[in-house]
This record gives structure tokens, sequence and C-alpha cells, in this order.
């Protein structure tokens, strides 16, 4: 399935390499309640989203929910959800060291004891593959999802949940599932939804994620699975008109539809695409 697109992870991790020991919003406008008061609350099916991931910018009119970077701040009264890159490490050599220095332990590695890289983004996969490694992970990502809560989102999307696909058979379904399991207990318990980002091999699971970002399933046909398993609460972004022009055809009344540039490019810079159905 696609994943966020090579330039706006680029743009991530600018940021995230600067931030990573920091932490890192509604139909209607967020009341900013403390986040031991906070209910989890999913988006409701159909509600107009904006991608934002290549930087924030204030979104078009008539949208009301957003998806930002953790090092982003929330849009104002939107229903707003937080990126968070929990599968893999940001692309680049200080993401990298920081993860040599602080886990070593968590970077996935081959049999000669070196990182297994996403060749598609250039970025090395963490290793989930025991209990107590998920554990130890969770010490970081969690820390995220708390800033998310802190900073007054209202979900989170943590990406590369596909990540064991990639990882030459050194991580399996089972260790994705029993990761996102966490993920989504943490997330509740700071009173964040949380999303299910692609990997359609996984619904089913009874992960407890409670809508999803998808991307492309209207290029790949694949958004029937999604719009079934969350009733509809599902944000699908679209980078080529084929795929949005049939994904708003079949699923534009039940779930959020957009087409974005592949670099989700703020607006007002050259070759900026926003489109909904």
């Amino acid at each position: 399935m696609p994943r966020t697109p090579r330039p706006a992870r680029l743009a991530l991790a600018l940021t995230a390499a600067l931030a990573l020991l920091m932490g890192c919003s509604t139909d209607e406008p967020t009341d900013r309640r403390t986040t031991a008061d906070r209910t989890p609350r999913p988006p409701r099916p159909g509600t107009p989203f904006d991608y934002q991931l290549g930087g924030a910018y204030p979104p078009p009119d008539g949208v009301r929910a957003v998806a930002r970077d953790r090092s982003a701040k929330p849009a104002p009264g939107r229903y707003n959800i937080c990126y968070v890159n929990a599968f893999q490490a940001q692309p680049g050599k200080k993401a990298a060291a920081w993860w040599d220095d602080h886990h070593p332990g968590l970077i996935l590695r081959d049999d000669d004891g070196d990182p297994v890289i996403d060749e598609d983004w250039d970025e090395p996969l963490l290793d989930i593959s025991t209990a107590a490694k998920r554990k130890e992970l969770l010490g970081v990502v969690g820390g995220w999802i708390d800033g998310c809560a802190r900073s007054g989102f209202d979900a989170v999307e943590p990406d590369n949940l596909d990540s064991y696909a990639r990882s030459d058979d050194r991580l399996d379904p089972a260790d994705a599932t029993a990761f996102a399991r966490l993920l989504v207990r943490r997330a509740h318990d700071r009173g964040l939804a949380i999303a299910q980002k692609n990997t359609a091999e996984l619904l089913g699971k009874g992960i407890g994620f409670d809508f999803a970002v998808v991307e492309e399933c209207g290029q790949y046909d694949e958004c029937e699975p999604f719009s079934s398993a969350y009733d509809g609460r599902v944000f699908d972004i679209e980078y080529e008109t084929k795929g949005y022009d049939a994904a708003c055809r079949r699923w534009g009344k039940e779930m959020s539809v957009v087409l974005r540039d592949r670099d989700v490019l703020p607006a007002g810079e050259k070759g900026h695409v926003y489109r909904r159905c």
C-alpha cells in the first residue's frame, strides 16, 4: 500500500531530528480539556479533511479535520490528527545516530549487525520482535503520543504499521499487532482516538483502532474493507486524478477523500494540489 511521499517524509525528518526528545481537536472547536478528563472521540464519517504533513497552513474553507506532524500545532477549531512515525526511524544520519546513542537495541538488524532499511525512504526499521523491545519502544513512542495529547490534538496516526513487510521476515504481522495494541492503549489512556494507517492485512485483528487513514485506496481499489471496518470513518489521500475520481464516485458520500500533490506541499507553494469530493 502506498505510504507518505518521500519529500514530505524528508521534510518531517528535519523537524523530528531536532525534537526526538520532545513529546509531540474535533468536528467542533477543541475545548482544551486536560488529558485526564478527555474521552477518545473518533471523527465523524465523511468529515471534510486536509493532509498537511509537508507543512502546516490555514485549512481550506469547509475543512473540519486536519492531519499534521507531531512537531506542528493543531489547527484551531478542527479535528486534529497527530502524525507519529511509530514503527521506523526518520531518515537521515541525525535520527539514526539518536537511536544508536539512546536505544541501539531497538534498531532492527540483519545477520551482519547492520540496520534493516526501508529502501524507499531510507528509514531504519525499529525492532518490535519481542515483548521487552516493544515495551522499551513504547517508552519513546508513547512519550510522543503524550506530547500530541498535551498539544491539543484529538487523535494520533502512527505510521508504518506495515514495516514488517519490509523486514526480510525478521518481523511478522503478530509483532505489528502486539505493538499496535500498546499504542492504542497509550492513546486511549491519554484521551486520543487512534488511526490505522494503511495495512488492510491487519483489518479484523481486534487491535482497537478507531478510524483509518489510508493512501490511494481508490487508485488500488482497496477502499471497501476500510470503509466496512470503520463505518466510513476513513480519510483517504489520493495522489493521482484517476484514483481520486474513482474514490469520489464510489466512496465520496461515505468517507472523506482528498487529492493531494505527492509532496503534500503547503498552500501557496508551487505544485500544491488540494481537492476534495
